[in-house]
């Protein structure tokens, strides 16, 4: 009892500090958060102008929170500290973007990385390969230039981009996994694999669908 009272006291002190100290980061985060949704939001308007639709349904955006940033640094046997905070994780600042299709997902992460003050830390690719649960979705970390009052700084964002049934499978898996219970059992895995599957092949359907269209449209400008 008495080393768990210990436990107690050290998170609670971890908290409090990094409480105080958080909105010094916070700041700098929000920025690189607004920088991605401007740039994002200005390529989603160009392409609606140049093709008539927008390859972005929609947008959301979260900051990690105090306790989440605690645990992080604590699995990766980091200090708990701002500094540290800042140079080992990536995903404090964090930007969902939710596509129609597949495509547009691949063109939204190509248009947003090609420009040239926008820095890829990491790629990876798990409609491609997809993670053993089913989880399907495109991963960026990026860095962008923030501008504060003690100079230009480069801030990480992890960008996930995927299409609207892979984000309802994705939100569900997660809420049914993490929050109504402790232990999913195998069968239960399985059959959220499963409706991953289901969803995936739905989503390739759709975009042929969306190809067949465009195609006919394209034939009808021509003649």
């Amino acid at each position: 009892v008495e080393h768990e009272n210990e436990k107690t006291i050290e998170m609670t002190n971890e908290l409090q500090y990094l409480i105080e100290n958080y909105f010094s980061l916070q700041c700098r985060y929000q920025a690189a958060i607004r920088c991605v949704e401007a740039k994002l939001q200005n390529l989603d308007q160009e392409f609606e102008s140049r093709h008539r639709r927008n390859p972005i349904h929609s947008m959301t955006s979260r900051l990690k929170t105090v306790p989440s940033i605690i645990d992080k640094l604590k699995r990766k046997d980091k200090p708990v500290s701002l500094n540290a905070a800042a140079e080992n994780l990536t995903d404090i600042a964090g930007v969902r973007v939710i596509c129609s299709y597949i495509d547009d997902i691949y063109t939204v992460a190509d248009l947003l990385t090609s420009q040239d003050d926008v820095r890829v830390l990491r790629r990876r690719d798990y409609i491609a390969s997809p993670k053993p649960n089913g989880y399907r979705s495109l991963h960026l970390v990026v860095e962008v230039p923030v501008y504060l009052q003690e100079g230009k700084r480069q801030v990480p964002v992890e960008i996930q981009i995927r299409t609207i049934a892979m984000d309802f499978w994705a939100s569900l898996e997660h809420e049914l996994r993490y929050k109504n219970t402790s232990e999913v059992t195998e069968t239960i895995s399985r059959s959220l694999a499963e409706a991953a599957k289901d969803i995936a092949t739905l989503d390739q359907r759709m975009q042929t669908i969306h190809d067949q269209v465009a195609s006919l449209r394209q034939r009808e400008q021509q003649s």
